[in-house]
């Protein structure tokens, strides 16, 4: 049994530090780094680059709404050709700071309000297919499981991988529970754990608000901005370990 781990980084800006990129780049496999909307700035998508560079982990953008105050997690009105310019304008970017480290960008996935809106808005989800089947590279598209942004991707013939996150919890239609309600994040790494294991075991996703529904996954998210993401982060990959499961990019490096 293979998995990906994949975390978002890069999203400190100027002085301002969020989370250990560092910590986390040794720990996974995938990494999805902002890329000027909701966080980063050149200097610190160039830093997160090489230190992924140096480490072999496998680069992904992570573009998001221009909301550093509220960290991409609000819904900016705009039109779906509006995001798709964002997106392409994004993406770009870290293709462009990318080349000064020599490496190249694989993957695009959607950051916070914009991947929820993505995974329910079939023309937001074509939008951001478009730009990043414009963009250079054959970029891939990692996206939440069993959403409309997973479904455009194919439709739109591009590599499509599919994501399910270790520290958030569900909902009986295969989304996120929203952040505004409790319990909608995992704080205990052990009960991230078993349930991870579990679903890499069985195919099913323990929800809040009915039986466990059926996803697919090729990667795994653990968020690198909540308290002890390290920590949480290391005792998930120790426990793949021990479990025999290959922790791997689910594309090559």
């Amino acid at each position: 049994m293979k998995i990906d781990l994949n975390s978002d980084l890069g999203e400190s800006y100027g002085p301002w530090a969020m989370g250990d990129d560092k910590a986390m780049l040794d720990l996974v496999t995938s990494a999805n780094i902002a890329c000027g909307g909701h966080a980063s700035d050149p200097q610190t998508m160039f830093t997160t680059l090489r230190q992924a560079v140096e480490r072999g982990v496998v680069i992904g953008a992570h573009p998001g709404y221009a909301d550093r105050e509220g960290f991409g997690r609000r819904v900016i009105p705009m039109q779906p050709a509006e995001i798709g310019r964002m997106v392409a304008a994004q993406v770009g970017a870290l293709q462009g700071v990318a080349a000064l480290t020599g490496t190249t960008v694989r993957y695009v996935k959607p950051h916070g309000a914009l991947g929820n809106l993505a995974a329910d808005d079939r023309e937001v989800a074509d939008a951001i297919v478009a730009a990043v089947a414009a963009l250079p590279g054959r970029l891939a598209v990692l996206a939440i499981s069993g959403t409309e942004l997973e479904l455009s991707a194919r439709a739109a013939d591009l590599q499509v991988f599919s994501e399910i996150f270790a520290d958030r919890t569900y909902l009986a239609n295969g989304r996120l529970v929203p952040r505004s309600r409790s319990g909608a994040v995992l704080h205990s790494a052990e009960e991230a754990a078993d349930r991870l294991i579990g679903f890499l075991e069985t195919g099913l996703m323990p929800v809040i608000d009915g039986a466990p529904i059926r996803l697919a996954a090729q990667s795994v998210c653990v968020h690198g901005d909540t308290a002890g993401a390290v920590s949480m982060a290391q005792i998930i990959r120790a426990r793949l370990d021990a479990a025999g499961i290959d922790v791997a990019p689910f594309l090559k490096r």
